[in-house]
């Protein structure tokens, strides 16, 4: 008798594909096939002539067909994400940084290089240009 879970790929979900305009503060898990319109690096921290514990940190801007995003590529990420590839975020997440939302994909997410895509990104639907308050909700 076999049970309905006895196929061993039962237990992988597709990937569920996110668009940047659905991006909100505090959520994370997310998966997006997006371009890289720019990449500027903020941080570069350690002796560039040896390779241990150098930090680089760059802020890109990304998109799709929906809007952009401000992205914080860390360390060996910074390599990938350059302008004008497309790029699959698996997993990221979004952070606050100063009232607005930025992309950011940590240990337990992936980044890869792709073929280039399709669409042409939506640059004035900026959603790091949005500022958030962060709102204490009282519960009586």
């Amino acid at each position: 008798m076999s049970s309905p879970n006895s196929n061993p790929n039962a237990n992988l979900r597709k990937p569920v594909f996110t668009k940047i305009d659905q991006l909100r503060p505090g959520t994370s898990g997310h998966n997006l096939i997006v371009k890289v319109t720019s990449a500027k690096i903020v941080l570069q921290k350690g002796r560039p002539d040896s390779q241990v514990r150098q930090m680089r940190i760059a802020e890109c801007l990304i998109g799709d067909e929906t809007g952009i995003v401000i992205f914080t590529a860390r360390n060996e990420q910074v390599d990938l994400m350059k302008e004008g590839s497309t790029v699959i975020l698996r997993n990221a997440k979004i952070d606050m940084f100063k009232g607005s939302m930025r992309l950011a994909v940590d240990k337990w997410g992936r980044i890869e290089v792709t073929e280039p895509a399709e669409f042409s990104v939506k640059e004035e639907n900026n959603l790091s240009l949005v500022e958030y308050e962060l709102v204490n909700v009282q519960e009586d």
